[in-house]
C-alpha cells in the first residue's frame, strides 16, 4: 500500500470533480427538493466509465477495485453532488453478483450495472431486526423451479429508480439457529413486491422505501451464490458498502471545509479576515486533519479489501466508516458556525448537509454497532450483545 496514488488514480480523481464542478451542490438540492434524481450526473458519469470503474472488464467495467470507486463517490461528494446509489448498485450489488453469481448471472446484470442502465438496491433491514441481522424474518422457501419470498425490508434507498433489488433473507430450513444468508435479486417489478416511500427530512434525490413481498415469486437463477454461504458472502457487499460510506462521508465533509476557508480568507468583521482568529482558524485546522485520518482509514480499508482480505478489511472499514461520519458532522457543524447567519441560508448551501452528514452516523451501520465490533474483535472483549 502506498501512500500516494497511482498516476492514474489521480487522473481520476481530477477528471471527477471536473464531472461534479460542472454540476454541483445547486444542481442536486434543486433535483432533490423537485423530487428528481440526478439522472443527468448519473448518466454523463457512466458514458465516462466512472459508475462501472471496480466491476469487471470483461463485462464492461473499469476492470478496478473499491480504491477506484471510493475515489469517485469521495470526489462527487466534494463539489457538493454525491451520488448515494453508488454504494447500493455499484459497490453492493455488483461486487456480490461479480464475486459469487454464475456466468449467467453476471451476464445478465452486470454489463448494466457497469454502464449505468440498471440501478440495483439493497434490501437487509426489517422493521423487527434493525442492526441485529440474525433476526432477519424474510424467509424463501423453494416451489420447483422457483423461489418464493416473503417478508418487509424498510429504509430502502431508491427503489423508484431501480430495476432490481438484491433481497437478503433465509430460506425457509433456515428460519432459525446461526444465521445464514441467502441473496436473491427481485425485479421491482415482480407481482406481489410493493415498495412506500417513507417521508424523510433529508435534502437528497434519493429517497427511502418499506417494502413488503407478499409471496413474490422468483426463477431459481435469482438465488446468487449458495444458500449455505453463510456471512462471508453476506460481508463480500457491507464490507465495500462501509468503505463507500466513509467516501460519501469524507467527501461532503471536504464540500463543507472548502466553502467555509473560502469564506474566513474573505470575510471581514474588524480589522482583518475572520479566518485570522483561532478562534475561526482552530476548528477549521481540526476539521481538515480528522478528515484527512478518514480518508486514510478508508484507503486502507479498500486496499485490504481489493487485496482479497476480507477479514482484515472489515476492522477497517468499520474503522472507516466511523472516522468518516464523525469527521464529516464535526466539519459540517464547523462550517455552519464559521459562517454564521449565513451558514443556514440557502445560498451557501451547507446547511442542506446537515441531515445528510447526521444520518451517516446512523446509516448504513450505526456508530454504536461499529464499535460493538471493534471491541469485540479489534480489542477482544466480551460480546455485549
Amino acid at each position: 500500500m502506498s501512500f500516494i496514488e497511482t498516476a492514474e488514480r489521480q487522473d481520476l480523481r481530477a477528471a471527477v470533480a471536473k464531472l461534479g464542478a460542472s454540476y454541483g451542490h445547486e444542481y442536486f438540492v434543486a433535483q432533490a427538493r423537485s423530487g428528481l434524481h440526478c439522472d443527468e450526473l448519473w448518466f454523463e458519469a457512466a458514458k465516462l466509465g466512472y459508475i462501472g470503474v471496480n466491476l469487471p472488464e470483461e463485462y464492461g467495467g473499469g476492470g478496478g477495485g473499491m480504491a477506484d470507486l471510493s475515489i469517485v463517490l469521495e470526489e462527487l461528494g466534494a463539489q457538493g453532488c454525491p451520488l448515494l446509489l453508488l454504494v447500493v448498485s455499484s459497490a453492493i450489488c455488483g461486487t456480490v453478483i461479480s464475486r459469487f453469481g454464475t456466468d449467467e448471472q453476471k451476464q445478465r446484470w452486470l454489463p448494466g450495472l457497469a454502464d449505468g442502465s440498471i440501478r440495483m438496491v439493497f434490501a437487509i433491514t426489517e422493521p423487527d431486526a434493525g442492526s441485529n441481522s440474525h433476526n432477519l424474518t424474510t424467509v424463501a422457501r423453494r416451489d420447483g423451479d422457483e423461489w418464493i419470498l416473503t417478508g418487509r425490508k424498510v429504509f430502502i434507498s431508491g427503489v423508484d429508480s431501480a430495476a432490481a433489488v438484491l433481497v437478503v433473507g433465509r430460506t425457509e430450513d433456515a428460519k432459525t439457529g446461526k444465521l445464514k444468508p441467502a441473496l436473491f435479486v427481485v425485479p421491482t417489478d415482480a407481482p406481489g413486491l410493493e415498495s412506500h416511500e417513507i417521508e424523510m427530512e433529508l435534502v437528497i434525490p434519493d429517497r427511502q422505501y418499506s417494502l413488503f413481498l407478499d409471496d413474490v415469486r422468483v426463477p431459481a437463477d435469482a438465488l446468487i451464490g449458495s444458500v449455505d454461504a453463510g456471512l462471508p458472502q453476506l460481508f463480500a457487499g457491507l464490507n465495500p458498502e462501509r468503505i463507500m460510506a466513509a467516501a460519501f462521508s469524507v467527501g461532503v465533509g471536504r464540500y463543507a471545509l472548502d466553502k467555509a476557508t473560502e469564506y474566513a480568507k474573505q470575510r471581514t468583521v474588524w480589522s482583518a479576515p475572520i479566518g485570522a482568529h483561532q478562534g475561526i482558524a482552530h476548528p477549521l485546522a481540526q476539521s481538515k486533519i480528522e478528515i484527512e485520518l478518514a480518508r486514510l482509514m478508508m484507503q486502507k480499508a479498500a486496499y485490504l479489501y481489493d487485496s482479497g482480505d476480507d477479514t482484515g478489511a472489515a476492522e477497517a472499514a468499520n474503522m472507516a466508516k466511523y472516522a468518516g461520519a464523525e469527521a464529516s458532522i464535526r466539519t459540517i457543524d464547523t462550517a455552519v458556525q464559521a459562517l454564521g447567519g449565513n451558514g443556514l441560508t440557502t445560498e451557501y448551501g451547507i446547511a442542506t448537509l446537515l441531515g445528510i452528514a447526521r444520518v451517516m452516523r446512523v446509516a448504513p451501520v450505526s456508530r454504536e454497532m461499529i464499535l460493538n465490533f471493534v471491541a469485540q474483535h479489534g480489542l477482544g472483549l466480551p460480546k455485549s450483545y
